[in-house]
């Protein structure tokens, strides 16, 4: 199944090209605004799933073409992001430890909605293409072995990254949780449509050039082993996000005007734009680029505008 909210944040059911309103269906569920009726609903699915399934059957959907499609989850209580979670199409001689961060659930935007580039000095500004797993229940110090028990689906994710910024040794805090940084969507996608969550084909397009496309089963860390060891340091909720990290080689800038599409397998097309009132600008060459070009550093420079190198 197919969940999404749109317009003033009605549930829906995606049904082919069109979205089915649900909501009075899931009424009776506790709630004070749609962050945790969704949360509420995941946590209740399996009450709840044959009411949605007839509704949607049964229900005259409107084109999800002529609605405002908004986030699937619009506060999670937890954003957690794994960091160098990918073997970069094999180039690394071995995983980088298991490791991941926080990231503020405020971050989140959705489908056609606009990552705006604070004025900091960033030496560039990136979005990292990712497959997030969205928790099912109360997730505590669950094993590998049975840690895929306990997912509930997943959805796209991007991961904003304001890069470069002092002092080292506060990177992530800074680096990930601005506003805006987080897009999700366009909808969540239940975990029995995605049978092989460890072989999709992930898709990143700046301005419809493809800059990011590699698969799944790069992982350095299965999605299993990523909700032990997360679990392993606080419990996950119902309708929490572990986003499972990108591969690198792909990343480039991300600048003022852009229009941003994001597609995995059996999650449909995450589409945004990018705003920059600073109007900053960069090389278009990815980090692979950068690398085969022989330059220094890890990414192009910035090239002109505020904060620019003198």
């Amino acid at each position: 199944m197919k969940l999404l909210y749109f317009d003033d944040f009605k549930l829906g059911v995606l049904k082919g090209d069109a979205v089915v309103d649900v909501t009075s269906q899931v009424q009776d569920i506790p709630h004070t605004g749609p962050h945790d009726l969704i949360n509420g609903l995941i946590e209740r699915f399996s009450d709840y799933r044959k009411k949605l399934e007839k509704a949607a059957a049964d229900g005259k959907g409107v084109p999800v073409s002529k609605v405002r499609v908004r986030p699937p989850l619009p506060k999670p209580g937890n954003i957690d992001c794994m960091a160098v979670n990918y073997m970069e199409d094999g180039t690394l001689e071995k995983p980088a430890p298991i490791n991941a961060f926080h990231k503020a659930s405020s971050a989140v935007i959705g489908d056609g909605d606009t990552m705006v580039l604070p004025d900091v000095p960033a030496t560039i500004f990136e979005g990292e293409a990712e497959i997030a797993v969205v928790m099912g229940r109360h997730a505590n110090r669950v094993s590998e072995k049975d840690a895929m028990k306990y997912v509930f689906g997943y959805v796209n994710f991007i991961d904003g990254s304001a890069r470069g910024l002092l002092p080292s040794n506060n990177t992530f805090f800074q680096m990930k949780s601005r506003d805006t940084f987080a897009p999700i969507g366009p909808y969540l996608v239940t975990a029995d449509e995605l049978p092989n969550p460890q072989k999709l084909q992930i898709r990143l397009w700046v301005n419809g050039q493809l800059k990011q496309n590699f698969n799944t089963d790069d992982m350095a860390h299965s999605i299993a082993r990523c909700i032990e060891w997360v679990t392993s340091i606080h419990p996950l909720e119902p309708g929490d996000i572990l986003a499972t990290g990108t591969n690198h080689r792909g990343l480039s800038s991300f600048m003022d005007g852009d229009k941003v599409e994001l597609e995995t397998e059996g999650l449909g097309r995450l589409r945004f734009n990018v705003r920059d009132d600073l109007k900053r600008t960069w090389a278009r060459t990815t980090r692979l680029e950068h690398h085969q070009k022989g330059a220094e550093g890890r990414h192009t420079p910035q090239l002109t505008g505020k904060h620019a190198p003198k």
